[in-house]
């Protein structure tokens, strides 16, 4: 959870100084990554020597997650212009930061999908960002970490491979914990501006990968308090 005492975090630059002050942070205080920052340390496979180009697209990726998941007021934003930003899916059509707080903001967006409903084992349109919020950390408890595998072009228009990975060591949607790991790849391009601040976002993964991944344990009669039904989607990153 959110601790209002928060040591300096070395992979979020934007979590710390003069400038977040007075942030309005969404759950009342400075998110601790403390817990999946080990998760990151412990399982990636590879480490950016200090300066590199795969370094700084590290920290402009989790600098950005931290703000779009933590941060209230999209004016306190650093990472990004939020009058030109845009976020895509798979090649769907962008959205800008309106239409994603339509949705419910979070990464609600992240888990869009064409399936008919009754053929969703999740189903982002039945979810608020407070309800997979409390989901993410029941079942994902140490949080879901992100490494930078590879960078292929730098800013401004920055492509890069990606992997999340964390552990299921709570229940999901009815599903008992595994204490498996839940990974995932994908791909992503973001796009900066003349003052290197993000304009877009676009993302391409297989959600199917984590999804499927969150209902391999046996289904259960327990219950569902804090919103354990709902299938997780990422508080802390990596």
């Amino acid at each position: 959870m959110a601790s209002p005492s928060v040591e300096k975090d070395k992979y979020r630059t934007y979590l710390h100084g003069d400038e977040e002050k007075n942030t309005k942070w969404r759950f009342g205080a400075p998110p601790n990554y403390e817990a999946v920052n080990k998760l990151f340390e412990e399982g990636r496979t590879k480490e950016w020597p200090p300066g590199s180009l795969e370094e700084q697209v590290q920290t402009l990726v989790k600098n950005w997650e931290m703000e779009f998941f933590h941060k209230v007021d999209i004016n306190e934003f650093r990472s990004i212009d939020p009058k030109k930003f845009t976020f895509s899916l798979n090649g769907r059509k962008p959205m800008s930061l309106e239409e994603i707080g339509e949705l419910g903001g979070g990464y609600i967006p992240m888990l869009q999908t064409s399936l008919p409903q009754k053929l969703r084992p999740y189903d982002p349109d039945k979810e608020t960002r407070y309800s997979s919020h409390i989901a993410f950390t029941t079942t994902l408890p140490r949080g879901f970490a992100l490494e930078i595998l590879q960078v292929y072009s730098g800013p401004p228009v920055i492509v890069y491979k990606f992997r999340h990975w964390g552990y299921m060591e709570g229940p999901s949607k009815g599903h008992a914990p595994t204490g498996e790991k839940i990974e995932f790849y994908g791909m992503a391009i973001f796009t900066l501006d003349e003052d290197s601040k993000i304009v877009k976002v676009e993302f391409f993964f297989d959600a199917n990968e984590l999804i499927g991944g969150l209902l391999k344990g046996p289904e259960f009669d327990g219950s569902t308090e804090g919103g354990v039904s709902s299938c997780p989607i990422l508080r802390n990153t990596g």
